[in-house]
């Protein structure tokens, strides 16, 4: 999210639905990132030209989609400025105005609805919390984290704002008291409390849940006895009289809409009949604002101002009408449909080029909650080609989009890795974007994309199991880090950036997308997502068991089994279950009650159609295969710049920087220098430790190159366990144990090559250099692995298998050769400590240029160095 006076690019002018504003109007419209900083390229300069092509398809585009409709106009009427001189021009702009902006409402929702897929309630879906259930210790983590969080501090700057007292202090970061962003954090945990109570049922969570809404009550009530009747922030209302003068300020209307958002959420989806009051008077106290803008100042004012962020104001001015029908919520969300850039997507033009990502998404999510509410077809045009455009040119591996928070030039990413990748708000509201799609149109890719943006997107912004520990951006550069990144990781009470905001929200909802229905005399069951959970299907009176086998490299198979149980025997419904368009044919199986089905191919549902009996037991075996994937760019130059994905889970090769793969030839298969870790590998994985001054310090890789004992680090998902760990790799066991002469202490119990874990292929040499393996002789990269010289249980000392009787030997954080009686024994010993870094059971080995990597999935990892797009080239 743009923070004011950061640097912004040159905004980008193209003409869109504003024009046919103008057209009806005579008004010129600009469409930046932020309302100060206009362009001299206006629509009223490109209509006083010769109008182009696309100009003029607008102007027929217009004209197709007025949807004049004979509803009663008086909700816009109302909003007629005072007749001026040019009252009659004034007369018909405001009529054409309201015309276009109302659509088709009446009576288009029942046909925009009709045979779109179902939400199933989050209340109805319970995620696998086992421990190897990758999405229940996500919604557990995030669950510990909105548990911990204080309601008092929440509400600081509430309580203060509306003049009540306010027990504690404030959180810092974006919900700092003096950070005029303050307060859109407490409205994305509101959402996030209703989406979490629904899925876990925590009672603590929602008592403190409904203690947030009491308290913003109170607010709202205190407001209300000040003359603000309806206002609810954490800021004055000044900030809205500078957002309406065009005058710098930070997104007063983003943080409106969060809260609006939550409370509307705390309704629908926890049932707090309070929260909805609050939500409608909010509405009005701003409508009357914006009113008052357009009556004093004209439409125009109001369309400049909307390009300050805005966040999804139409999206829950449409929700919120679906709930009162109230047309003054209708009109006001058209309001916030920010039509000089739905207008560039309405005629197809890929002009994201320079426009702020997080501020445009949600306008699009909203111009999908037009079109389910009004029936307009052409917010469903729009939607798709922005997905289509979003996906095919703006698009990571991960399936995320924006550099620094902006859209760069379409398939032109290569230039864009850096660490600034991804912003994480961005990949919550494509999801959003995606997953309208999928009900509208049933089609496999958007489930396929949303699985992809989840598993790396999502996943990947959580730091394993610490709670509040999230990051903003989502690096893709080679080398990088999500620690070492302009943000890094956030903390939990001094960060609430936008992107923890939209952090809880998207681990709240995980079992929002696992299953859609329909329902009626027949009813049908669509399984989205391979999420292991339980579905109680009111609607075919059926539980739906899903479970997965866990994956791993050396086992290239999705298995997931569907268990029924039914409240009675004989409930005729209809199961539908994706194979996704990753998959491979070549192996895939399905079974009913043990009897294979026919499958169909990779894109397609399964359905299965049948009396469903207690017992009843569907599987399906998913060959999940490696493939690469080119980055988004169409020049030659970096046609060899690939991702490694293995089905939806993009790998990244643990790595400081190199990116150059090794293939062979040209058209090499990718099982030629990619291969899954055996799972043997894991017992051969060790740290080495010494106890020195009463601190730990493990024998760990420098740079790649060379041995240093360093501290023993806190966590195992540190670039240091990383360095700290390796695998010691059998070389057959010697003759029975000799006597070392000078120690007398037994040698030659086993010999081993030490592999640092992080560089398959590197051995270390008798000289404590990391070389490749092939390019040593064996004896040189052989070393004997003898108890410890100390006597110590456990310990083991390292002896040169080329020079018997020389030993690893350490002097502070040095490590060096000792021979002959110039080391101590303890400076030659080391504890055999379990490995501070394991093998994730998908892992796989690639060859480099000039080392191996190390492939993990890129969710999994937290403070690593990691590469994610390979020159193939090389």
């Amino acid at each position: 999210m743009a923070r004011r006076g950061l640097p912004l690019p040159a905004p980008l002018v193209m003409p869109a639905l504003s024009l046919a504003l103008a057209l009806a109007m005579a008004v010129a419209k600009e469409c930046t990132n932020v309302p100060t900083q206009l362009s001299s390229h206006t629509v009223r300069a490109r209509l006083q030209g010769d109008p182009s092509a696309e100009e003029w398809r607008l102007r027929a585009l217009f004209h197709d989609h007025a949807h004049v409709s004979p509803t009663d106009e008086a909700t816009w009427m109302d909003l007629r400025a005072p007749l001026a001189s040019s009252a009659a021009t004034e007369e018909s702009g405001w009529a054409m105005l309201y015309r276009a902006l109302k659509g088709s409402a009446s009576g288009g929702s029942a046909s925009a609805a009709a045979g779109f897929l179902e939400e199933v309630p989050l209340q109805d879906v319970r995620l696998d919390m086992e421990e190897d259930a990758v999405y229940g210790r996500a919604q557990q983590t995030n669950l510990e984290y909105l548990l911990l969080l204080d309601v008092d501090r929440l509400l600081w700057s509430f309580r203060t704002q509306a003049g009540l007292p306010a027990p504690g202090k404030p959180y810092g970061g974006w919900e700092g008291a003096d950070v005029e962003l303050r307060g859109h954090f407490v409205g994305h945990y509101l959402s996030a409390a209703a989406k979490t109570w629904a899925s876990t049922h925590n009672g603590t969570l929602a008592a403190k849940m409904s203690a947030v809404v009491d308290a913003l009550h109170e607010c709202q009530q205190a407001a209300a006895a000040n003359g603000g009747n309806g206002y609810l922030s954490a800021f004055p209302a000044e900030f809205f009289d500078r957002f309406e003068a065009i005058q710098p300020v930070w997104a007063p209307y983003y943080t409106v809409h969060k809260i609006m958002q939550g409370l509307l959420d705390q309704h629908t989806v926890a049932g707090n009949g309070k929260a909805l009051a609050m939500a409608v008077a909010m509405a009005g106290y701003f409508g009357g604002r914006v009113r008052s803008v357009i009556q004093r100042h004209g439409i125009e004012r109001h369309w400049t101002s909307l390009n300050e962020e805005t966040g999804g104001m139409n999206d829950v001015l449409y929700q919120l009408y679906t709930i009162t029908n109230d047309q003054r919520h209708l009109v006001l969300a058209h309001l916030f449909d920010k039509p000089c850039f739905l207008g560039l997507l309405a005629v197809q033009a890929d002009s994201l080029t320079g426009f702020h990502a997080n501020t445009h998404i949600p306008v699009v999510v909203g111009g999908q909650m037009r079109y389910e509410v009004t029936g307009d077809p052409l917010y469903k045009e729009i939607s798709t080609f922005f997905m289509d455009i979003v996906n095919t040119s703006h698009s990571y591996a991960t399936g995320g989009t924006s550099v620094s928070e902006f859209w760069s030039d379409p398939k032109r990413l290569a230039s864009t890795l850096t660490t600034e990748n991804e912003e994480s708000c961005t990949t919550y509201n494509m999801l959003k974007v995606s997953r309208h799609l999928f009900r509208w149109t049933k089609e496999i890719a958007y489930a396929d994309y949303y699985e992809r943006a989840l598993i790396n997107g999502v996943l990947s912004i959580q730091r394993g199991r610490d709670p509040g520990v999230m990051i903003y951006m989502l690096p893709q550069g080679p080398g990088r880090s999500k620690a070492v990144s302009y943000h890094g990781w956030g903390t939990q009470y001094d960060s609430f950036w936008c992107c923890y905001g939209t952090g809880i929200e998207s681990f709240s909802k995980l079992g929002d997308t696992i299953y859609f229905e329909e329902k009626g005399s027949k009813p049908t069951l669509y399984v989205v997502q391979y999420i292991p959970s339980i579905f109680n299907w009111k609607s075919a009176g059926l539980t739906v068991t899903q479970r997965l086998k866990p994956l791993s490299s050396s086992d290239q198979y999705l298995q997931v089994s569907l268990s029924i149980s039914a409240k009675t025997n004989g409930q005729y419904a209809t199961v539908n279950v994706r194979i996704p368009s990753w998959a491979s044919a070549n192996g895939a199986k399905a079974t009913l009650n043990d009897k294979y089905l026919q499958l169909g191919s990779p894109g397609t549902f399964l359905t299965v159609t049948k009396q469903w009996n207690s017992g009843d037991h569907l599987t399906l075996q998913l060959p999940i295969n490696l493939r690469t994937e080119a980055i988004k760019d169409d020049r030659a130059e970096f046609a060899s710049l690939q991702a490694v994905l293995f089905g939806p889970f993009l790998l990244a090769g643990l790595s400081t920087g190199d990116w150059d793969a090794k293939t062979g030839a040209a058209a090499a298969a990718i099982s030629d220098w990619i291969s899954p870790v055996p799972s043997s590998y894991s017992s051969q994985l060790v740290t080495l430790t010494q106890e020195s001054g009463g601190s730990t310090f493990v024998l760990s890789t420098v740079n790649g190159t060379s041995l240093a004992m360093q501290p023993r680090p806190e966590g195992g998902g540190t670039e240091a366990a990383v360095h700290g760990t390796f695998r010691l790799v059998p070389q057959g066991f010697s003759p029975p144990p000799t006597t070392n002469r000078r120690h007398g202490a037994p040698t030659n119990l086993a010999s081993a090559m030490i592999e640092p874990f992080d560089l398959p292929g590197m051995a270390i040499t008798d000289a404590l250099t990391v070389v490749r393996s092939e390019e040593k002789s064996s004896g040189s990269l052989l070393f004997n692995v003898v108890p410890g010289l100390d006597g110590k249980p456990g310990s083991v000392s390292l002896e040169l298998g080329t020079r018997p009787g020389c030993f690893v030997v350490t002097a502070g954080a040095k490590v060096q050769v000792g021979c002959g009686a110039g080391f101590s024994q303890a400076a030659a010993s080391f504890a055999r400590a379990e490995p501070l870094r394991r093998y994730h059971p998908i892992s796989f080995v690639a060859r480099g240029a000039r080392r191996g990597f190390l492939l993990e999935p890129l969710f999994t990892l937290r403070d690593e160095f990691y590469t994610v797009y390979f020159n193939l080239g090389a």
